[in-house]
């Protein structure tokens, strides 16, 4: 039985003769990711914005969408509710309530007439604007670090030149990330952030592979111009990067569709990540190489291009 392959063997997609169109539509993306930020500003969640967590246990199953469907319609703000534990145990979180104390009193209250009398309260807790701001400032730290780790990383494993395209790329998925939720106005909480370090960690992953291949093809074809060495490194690496990325698109579209409305910003902040992570790969990583002073190792064996196949000289001819 032959392995599925999604992309024919031996391709040959100018990529890099189209690095301007996407370095343009790069810039493009991020500006406005960058102005949506700023302009619009992110739909910040009760984890940063500060309100009240209600630890609830009802006495068989939880009924997540009813109990959801009754709170929703309390004029209380934004509310969620997550089981954690058993499936017994619901957490619901409410936005913070426009005045003081009271006012938080008040809304608990609330929740505690809606709900049925068979459903036991067993802890209720403020989060105050100051644990919210904290909270954003802890999430950038953690975004701003793994950034910085990841620079180091691809530094010591290839050379600086491999680290600024990494780095560029990576910042690209991030700042996009962030504009597509400042455009639509989904809630950003710490789900989302999480959701953005592990597209900072796939992405990277992605990039790896590539840079492995043009690493390895470095050594190999001395004599091939950069622009067709990148090219025919990401022909090469090309099917396992979109088979790498449908298989985790279909597992997340599932959670998108079915995992409910706690993991449903989660699932599109992954989704959206794994499409602009895979397009930076190949569109803005590599070609940024050619930009930066790469050179060959001239300790390096090479090889006769004589030697190297029709394709793979032709690969990538135009810029």
């Amino acid at each position: 039985m032959k392995p599925l392959r999604l992309v024919p063997r031996n391709t040959k997609i100018q990529f890099i003769q189209y690095r301007l169109i996407a370095f343009a539509l790069s810039a493009a993306l991020v500006l406005g990711s960058i102005g949506a930020v700023f302009g619009i500003g992110l739909n910040f969640g009760i984890d940063f914005k500060g309100g009240t967590l209600i630890e609830v246990q009802t006495d068989g199953p939880a009924d997540i969408a009813q109990m959801r469907s009754t709170l929703n319609g309390l004029g209380l703000g934004d509310v969620s509710l997550q089981e954690f534990g058993s499936d017994r145990d619901v957490l619901i979180r409410i936005q913070r309530q426009e005045g003081e104390e009271a006012e938080q009193i008040k809304a608990i209250q609330v929740v505690r007439d809606a709900l049925p009398s068979d459903v036991e309260f067993r802890r209720t807790e403020f989060v105050g604007p100051t644990v919210g701001q904290e909270l954003i400032e802890a999430g950038i730290l953690a975004v701003s670090l793994a950034l910085l780790s990841i620079l180091v990383y691809i530094w010591f494993r290839f050379e600086w030149q491999f680290g600024v395209g990494a780095i560029v790329a990576l910042s690209h998925d991030i700042i996009s990330t962030l504009g597509l939720f400042a455009l639509i106005q989904h809630e950003f909480n710490l789900a989302t952030v999480a959701a953005v370090l592990t597209i900072a960690g796939y992405s990277i992953n992605d990039t790896v592979v590539v840079y492995d291949r043009v690493r390895e093809n470095l050594r190999r074809y001395k004599a091939m111009p950069l622009s067709e060495l990148f090219t025919l490194s990401i022909n090469e690496t090309l099917s396992r990067t979109t088979m790498t990325s449908l298989t985790t698109l279909l597992a997340l579209f599932a959670i998108y569709f079915f995992g409910g409305a706690v993991l449903a910003d989660f699932a599109l902040a992954m989704i959206w990540g794994i499409v602009v992570g895979t397009y930076s790969s190949i569109f803005i990583a590599v070609p940024l190489l050619l930009y930066t002073g790469l050179r060959r190792g001239d300790d390096d064996a090479g090889v006769d291009e004589s030697l190297v196949p029709e394709y793979e000289r032709t690969a990538g001819k135009g810029k």
